[in-house]
């Protein structure tokens, strides 16, 4: 089964947040899909990477970029992962058809909004009755990550 991660965003957005996460996983020698709520959330996160950080470069695309498969990080609405990810990033409360297809799976959800915080605990409740190993993080001052509970 896979392994489910809860980012809980408090003290940054998710703008800020992503990027971190997907240096993360390329530093663990990963590939990521992201998958966002919409065509304009994909292309302005697409748009967003490039942007995020003077000295940073993120390699990604999404389908207005093609060439997938030499994408380390694919972003985009659907459940493909034409790019041959080991990672799942979700972002903007989607959810995901085939979440057995990834090692790992992480869930960044708005922690200031109450609709999003009651979307994120049916997620977790959806995850567990499925048999996913499940974790929850909550932001700390600092922007890190601090591990809550898990099941």
């Amino acid at each position: 089964m896979t392994d489910v991660g809860f980012y809980h965003l408090q003290r940054t957005s998710l703008e800020q947040a992503l990027p971190r996460l997907l240096e993360k996983v390329l530093d663990a020698g990963g590939r990521a899909v992201v998958k966002a709520g919409s065509d304009e959330r994909v292309e302005a996160l697409n748009a967003h990477l490039w942007t995020y950080g003077d000295r940073a470069f993120l390699p990604h695309g999404s389908a207005a970029d093609g060439f997938a498969e030499r994408q380390p990080v694919w972003l985009t609405v659907g459940d493909d992962n034409p790019n041959g990810a080991n990672f799942l990033v979700l972002t903007d409360g989607a959810t995901a058809a085939n979440l057995e297809r990834y090692e790992r799976c992480l869930d960044l959800f708005d922690g200031n909004d109450p609709a999003a915080v009651a979307a994120a605990r049916a997620r977790w409740r959806a995850c567990q009755e499925a048999g996913h190993a499940v974790t929850y993080y909550q932001q700390t001052e600092a922007g890190g990550w601090e591990k809550k509970a898990e099941a």
